[in-house]
């Protein structure tokens, strides 16, 4: 077994970006380790307060200032499905005092839906991944189907009648109902909202028939304000052990996951990624953050910078194909 194994899953790029910066710190980046970090780091966050990105920005950012000794501040930039952030983030000092928070969608989907001011994949290098973010399929509680299949078979016996909502156009929740209609053969009307809170709300009082809940819904759904059909994932969710997976109810392959996590401007030293890497990853393995990320809807993700990077690629090749296929664009 040789040496480089390892580091095979990471994308060639970004293996010689951090070889590159390697160099051309000539050796300066094991210094710059030892005294890191000696001031506060910020973490910009790519949607409002109060979602899922930055709860689990939040959520990190308190245990990280303590294991670093340094506060670490969190800011929103939303905007363009987190393509502000991102680019705000990729144009910052590689030094590990600016870090991105990003649904894995600035890699996965943005570049196939526009043209975008940066390369994730060359401005960013991955740091370290934080959760998977399931989507729940939910109907409004009048709907008559009890059932993914009784859903299909509505659909299909009245085509056009349905109507699915979404956070926007090019969200991970518009991508999965588009995967559905791609899977099944249904045809339904897509609405788009500026956000999940607000096709939830619509969902609720019925001007709705489905969509596809990123964890906001699932306290309505316990109280039987919206029907969960399924997890539009290849897991169950540990929260509702009782709710078939997509892939169980007949759509096999069915993943509508996404992996939030943590980015840093490309040329940042190698030696201040894995430091980053291995606290938050020692975070993320705390009872009390494992608990929170799963009462989000989603599940702790501790995984390598190469590791994740190999994700963000495998996610990008996944949502590419249907974003082709049924020909999606951004808003």
């Amino acid at each position: 077994m040789h040496h480089t194994m390892t580091t095979h899953t990471a994308p060639r790029r970004w293996r010689t970006a951090a070889v590159a910066a390697l160099l051309a710190l000539g050796g300066t980046g094991a210094a710059l380790a030892q005294t890191y970090p000696d001031k506060p780091l910020k973490v910009v966050v790519g949607f409002p307060p109060g979602g899922a990105a930055d709860q689990i920005a939040r959520l990190v950012s308190t245990p990280l200032a303590t294991a670093l000794g340094q506060p670490v501040v969190v800011e929103n930039r939303a905007g363009a499905n987190g393509n502000i952030a991102g680019d705000a983030v990729a144009k910052s000092p590689a030094d590990g005092y600016t870090l991105l928070l990003s649904s894995g969608g600035m890699v996965s989907v943005n570049p196939h839906l526009s043209r975008m001011s940066f390369d994730p994949v060359k401005d960013l290098t991955p740091v370290a991944s934080a959760a998977r973010v399931l989507v729940y399929l939910m109907a409004r509680p009048t709907l008559e189907a009890k059932n993914v299949q009784e859903l299909v078979a509505y659909a299909k016996a009245h085509p056009g009648k349905l109507t699915y909502g979404s956070a926007g156009s090019g969200s991970s929740p518009h991508l999965a109902g588009e995967m559905l209609k791609a899977q099944t053969g249904m045809f339904t009307v897509h609405v788009p909202y500026r956000g999940a809170a607000p096709a939830l709300a619509d969902l609720m009082g019925g001007q709705i028939d489905y969509y596809f809940d990123p964890g906001i819904g699932l306290a309505h759904a316990k109280a039987g304000r919206t029907k969960l059909l399924a997890v539009g994932s290849l897991k169950r969710s540990p929260l509702f052990p009782d709710v078939p997976t997509l892939d169980e109810a007949g759509l096999k392959g069915f993943d509508a996951d996404s992996v939030f996590g943590f980015y840093a401007p490309a040329a940042t030293p190698p030696a201040v990624i894995a430091r980053l890497n291995t606290e938050i990853n020692k975070i993320l393995a705390t009872a009390s953050v494992k608990e929170r990320i799963t009462a989000l809807g989603g599940e702790a993700l501790p995984l390598s910078p190469a590791e994740f990077g190999k994700r963000g690629m495998d996610d990008s090749q996944r949502f590419g194909a249907i974003i082709r296929d049924r020909k999606i664009t951004a808003d």
